[in-house]
């Protein structure tokens, strides 16, 4: 893979497109390709940049292959599966997943979506039962699931809490991080202010502007580009029952994430790894509890022994499972998760800032309380 990115900020001063286009051309020219090469371009459903606008804007003269993942942050690994699926049944040479947005600047998605409770689809029939109970924002949402987990298993949210240090110790040593050389402690965790108790302020991801692009080609090509190949290893999809968005209320058990066990052991299954293999993890840490979560569903450690697994320091650098190891969408930036993985290559490649020793394959996660995705990389 190659791989691009612009700088994360708070406000970019320029268009999505534009940033998109941007880390496009970073990711070409890490890879030593150039957008003649291109015959493919994947993105979210949620990308206000279209393939066509991004491809035209690139000068790329053909296109053999587009598409888009829906779900949201779900998507994140998704759209490498496209690519790779596209690759893979000669649908296309060289494809470049994409994501840019103006996060923080422009649409925040921690707000109310006024539009969406409106909306005549299916997605705004679901808004309208359970927006006029209050639950209308993300942070909203999880944490109900969020205080349904500390119920069923007795934890606290200091364990949350220790997602948030671990992220923010991580990157507090990346200097592409927006919170660079700012490290929090499980105190200043606690203090943070509510925003949907059991949520605090130090739960939730941060707002970001900014685009991540990433190349994707067979390992016959990429044996001959500029960087060493990161190998797609296994990827997944799915979606779980009784599936809605950000919490599927109407589920016997709430507290779960049966759409990540569904990825999970198709991961397991196609890459031939276990969880005991993976010694670096980027998880979609848009909210902490969820972190907690996927370690159970992805096999880390028993259903409720998450918060254990944490407080035993498994999490931290050195310890036994590395977890976003760039500071994650809590200390990096919030660019939907692709920016984890852009950390997953690097940490394949040898040339992390924070980079793990003998690291064998990486997994990542894609967003979840949604229909999601992960994926495994390793060395050739």
């Amino acid at each position: 893979m190659g791989i691009g990115a612009t700088e994360f900020s708070k406000d970019s001063g320029r268009s999505e497109l534009k940033l998109a286009v941007e880390a496009v051309r970073a990711a070409l020219a890490d890879a030593g390709l150039a957008p003649s090469d291109v015959d493919g371009l994947v993105t979210f459903t949620m990308d206000t940049s279209t393939e066509i606008a991004v491809a035209r804007e690139l000068g790329v003269p053909e296109l053999t292959y587009f598409g888009q993942v829906g779900y949201g942050g779900g998507a994140a690994c998704g759209i490498v599966q496209q690519a790779v699926l596209a690759v893979d049944a000669g649908l296309a040479d060289v494809v470049v997943c994409y994501r840019a947005l103006n996060e923080r600047s422009g649409r925040r998605f921690g707000q109310v979506s006024h539009a969406l409770a409106g909306a005549p689809t299916s997605s705004g029939v679901d808004a309208g039962w359970h927006y006029p109970m209050g639950l209308a924002t993300p942070a909203a949402m999880v944490a109900m699931v969020a205080q349904r987990y500390l119920h069923e298993y007795g934890g606290s949210t200091e364990d949350f809490g220790r997602v948030a240090v671990a992220s923010r110790r991580h990157a507090a040593t990346n200097p592409h991080a927006w919170f660079h050389k700012r490290p929090i402690t499980l105190a200043d965790h606690q203090a943070s202010r509510w925003i949907s108790e059991p949520l605090r302020l130090l739960d939730c991801c941060q707002e970001s502007d900014g685009a991540v692009a990433l190349v994707v080609t067979s390992l016959d090509r990429a044996r001959d580009l500029r960087q060493p190949p990161a190998v797609v290893a296994a990827t997944a999809q799915g979606s779980g029952p009784d599936q809605y968005v950000m919490t599927s209320y109407y589920r016997d058990d709430v507290a779960g994430l049966p759409e990540m066990g569904v990825v999970a052991r198709q991961l397991w299954r196609r890459s031939g790894y276990a969880p005991d293999d993976v010694r670096v993890a980027v998880l979609y840490d848009h909210f902490t509890p969820y972190v907690l979560m996927q370690l159970e569903a992805l096999g880390f450690c028993p259903r409720g022994e998450a918060g254990r697994f944490l407080a035993d320091g498994a999490i931290e650098p050195g310890g036994r499972l590395v977890l976003n190891p760039h500071g994650g969408q809590l200390g990096e930036a919030y660019i939907h998760g692709v920016n984890g993985i852009a950390e997953a290559v690097r940490q394949v490649r040898g040339t992390a800032v924070n980079q793990v020793p003998d690291l064998g394959p990486v997994l990542v996660t894609a967003g979840t309380g949604v229909p999601t995705s992960a994926l495994i990389l390793c060395g050739v």
